[in-house]
């Protein structure tokens, strides 16, 4: 399954119309949901650009993609051994069988630009793109986007043979050569989530979460996968939400279960296991507990949502780093992983959702902080791009 496409990825071995262009940023969703936001920018600032997905069978690409009518080609997985093991001896083998087959979808797709945003898929694209590289006929013009605080080792190798080379924020550790510092453009976010009207959709919203019309509500997500430290910090503290009248939204994950006494019909818990309409969601809530990866920092402080930001306590402390802008500006706080408890969020979040002016004033700063044109700023870049490579 490694070296061929799925769904509507037939096409994209057929000769486009327009530009062809490349996105690769699979595995999680951190790195999906920007490509596909520029993907979808690309779609709308020329119609006939032909958008191609790299990916492998293991990452959330697999389902996300397709859902938003993009093929998806699919590449040999690159794990990167964090011990030494047998499994480094094989390493070099296996970067060579992703990087022949990427070369394959650059020569199927006749790609004119490769979009990477990091990752396991990045890689082999950045690896692919040059021309002698596999004896590939042409060189493909490289834009890498690096959407943390603290660039990834995917995306520092291929800032050495990126044409251009952008940043969420200042300071990530990535760079074009001869240049100090990456372009800082922020995050791309899609459409549906910049464009978001909360006032708007409010009743809608909670209407199709079964959440009260009037009241707070408390919005719990902790990543695609869900986080304990979040579930049981959050339902422990059940209690006090309920009798404070706020409401909860909780997404606990996938492969976790909450079970939660609904103890105030007025302000009722609302447990799932994974929300796929966020901007219903987002709609939804006055204020949101979550994790603080880079596309969640993006996403939250485009639609102006006063955060609490609980960073993942393990990596090389790149979701703090991701949060700080916001916090500094006003828009959200950081709490510690190990410091949000039951107590915690009975003696800190529940005040905070019910100060009404509290919530406004960090919700301005959220949004002011954000950069809502980032998607279409960066497919500016890449069409200019293939302008310039036809010229």
């Amino acid at each position: 399954m490694s070296g061929t496409s799925t769904g509507p990825s037939d096409r994209a071995a057929q000769t486009p119309v327009g530009p062809s262009v490349v996105v690769a940023g699979g595995g999680t969703a951190g790195h999906i949901e920007p490509a596909l936001a520029v993907a979808d920018a690309l779609r709308r600032l020329d119609p006939t650009v032909t958008v191609t997905a790299l990916g492998t069978e293991r990452g959330l690409e697999t389902r996300l993609v397709p859902e938003r009518g993009y093929p998806l080609a699919l590449i040999p997985p690159v794990p990167m051994p964090r011990k030494p093991t047998m499994d480094l001896l094989r390493l070099p083998g296996r970067v060579v069988k992703s990087v022949r087959r990427t070369r394959e979808v650059l020569d199927e797709t006749r790609a004119d630009v490769i979009v990477g945003f990091g990752g396991y898929v990045a890689l082999p694209a950045y690896l692919a793109a040059g021309k002698g590289v596999l004896r590939r006929r042409r060189a493909v013009p490289v834009v890498v986007h690096e959407a943390n605080a603290s660039a990834g080792i995917a995306n520092k190798i291929g800032a050495r043979v990126a044409t251009r080379v952008l940043a969420a924020v200042p300071g990530s550790g990535v760079a074009a050569r001869g240049q100090r510092d990456a372009e800082v453009l922020g995050i791309p976010v899609r459409a549906s989530i910049t464009g978001l009207d909360r006032a708007a959709l409010r009743a809608e919203a909670r209407a199709h979460f079964g959440l009260p019309a009037d009241g707070p509500v408390l919005l719990v997500f902790g990543g695609s996968q869900g986080a304990r430290s979040l579930n049981e910090a959050v339902s422990g503290a059940a209690t006090a939400l309920a009798e404070a009248g706020v409401a909860v939204l909780h997404a606990h994950g996938p492969k976790n279960t909450l079970d939660v006494e609904q103890l105030n019909p007025a302000a009722p818990y609302v447990a799932v296991p994974y929300l796929s309409r966020m901007d219903l969601a987002y709609a939804a809530a006055d204020a949101v507990i979550c994790r603080s990866g880079a596309m969640t920092v993006a996403e939250v402080s485009a639609v102006g949502l006063p955060a609490v930001y609980v960073p993942l306590p393990h990596g090389n402390g790149e979701q703090e780093l991701n949060a700080k802008p916001l916090v500094a500006a006003g828009g959200g706080v950081i709490v510690a992983d190990a410091d949000l408890t039951a107590r915690y969020v009975a003696e800190t979040v529940v005040p905070l959702v019910r100060d009404r002016k509290r919530l406004s004033e960090m919700g301005a700063a959220a949004a002011g902080a954000g950069h809502r044109d980032a998607a279409d700023a960066v497919a500016r870049i890449v069409l200019d791009l293939v302008k310039g490579s036809a010229s």
